[in-house]
């Protein structure tokens, strides 16, 4: 289920097309229900992924009213930090896939404190300072065309994609796909934490300058283009957005060098009007009914069913700790959209 289904609409839900920074927006209510409370939760994941959670949570709690707005992460970390200094109106809650910004949002004294047991339970890098909370696990994959590839192109580790950029650059000129880092909040995170782990990365960019890649927006997007042969491969696509059902031509890889998992952060605003139900579902979503229906949304990896064939050396876990400040440092962000900028400014030329 991908971002052209976020507007479907299932039971009570009401769904509407925004034409603001604010990508969409829904209502859940319980059948029947006469809702005598509220709970704002602002979002990067598309309504068609989340709503079975939501639906779950409020028919769970039918005197709450849950008002969803959708949101790209850029837009949502302005926003967020915009209700912090007092210029705009706080979501209850906010639930970002980039987790950089999220702590840098705590780090500016943005949240509101939460402990409860199963808060308590999580792992140390899926929590910090009892304000952010990682729920998801979700893998950063390289997908492609499984007609239009051969099984033998499909590269098993960033090494292999590198040589085959080199040995088949006619073959993959404009056929390779990525996030736009300077668009994407998430596709930013994924990009400096390859810079961070791996010593392929210089080389990657320079592949993809050599193979004319295609920096653009969005994982709905970018799995399209894949099932359509529009893109051949993508790189550090979302893997929780794999929808197999509707795009049957589409392959995964999970890079055997290894793969980054991202747990997306959940914080409660200082300024939140309904702190309290936030709190709720925070505690929901990460008990063990709410965590099994995020898995059946692919939002949560089972790791007994894990079929990816990873060590746990493999796995690289993004932490929800201080450490992602190094990535919102603004000289620092300034020079890698400068070399990341030129990197596709030349794949562009003709």
């Amino acid at each position: 289920m991908l971002r052209q289904f976020a507007l479907v609409c299932v039971g009570l839900v009401i769904c509407l097309p925004r034409a603001d920074a604010q990508e969409a927006v829904a209502q859940f209510t319980a059948p029947g229900a006469t809702p005598t409370s509220e709970l704002t939760l602002r979002s990067t994941t598309d309504i068609a992924v989340l709503s079975p959670a939501l639906q779950a949570f409020v028919t769970l709690y039918p005197g709450i009213r849950l008002n969803y707005e959708q949101w790209g992460s850029n837009a949502l970390y302005a926003d967020s930090l915009g209700a912090c200094m007092g210029d705009t109106r706080a979501a209850d809650a906010v639930f970002s896939s980039g987790v950089h910004q999220m702590v840098d949002l705590v780090n500016r004294f943005c949240a509101e404190p939460y402990i409860s047991g199963l808060t308590a339970g999580l792992p140390k890098a899926r929590r910090w300072r009892d304000e952010l909370w990682g729920v998801t696990k979700e893998a950063a994959v390289v997908i492609y065309n499984t007609d239009l590839v051969p099984l033998d192109d499909a590269p098993r580790t960033r090494f292999d994609l590198l040589d085959l950029m080199r040995r088949k650059s006619a073959t993959y000129s404009g056929k390779i796909a990525t996030y736009d880092i300077e668009e994407s909040g998430l596709g930013y995170l994924f990009a400096f934490m390859d810079s961070q782990q791996a010593t392929t990365f210089g080389g990657l960019l320079e592949g993809f300058s050599r193979v004319d890649a295609v920096a653009t927006c969005c994982s709905a997007e970018i799995i399209s283009g894949v099932d359509s042969g529009q893109y051949l491969l993508a790189y550090n696509v979302l893997g929780s957005y794999l929808d197999f059902a509707s795009f049957p031509r589409v392959g995964v890889i999970y890079p055997q060098d290894y793969t980054l998992f991202l747990s997306r952060a959940y914080m409660i605003p200082k300024t939140a009007e309904n702190p309290q139900n936030a709190a709720l579902l925070l505690d929901f979503l990460l008990s063990g009914p709410g965590q099994a229906i995020l898995a059946d949304s692919n939002l949560v990896q089972r790791d007994s069913a894990d079929e990816t064939g990873l060590e746990q050396s493999i796995q690289r876990y993004i932490s929800i700790d201080p450490t992602l400040l190094v990535a919102m440092d603004r000289q620092r962000r300034l020079l890698f959209e400068d070399n990341w900028r030129t990197t596709f400014d030349r794949a562009e030329r003709p």
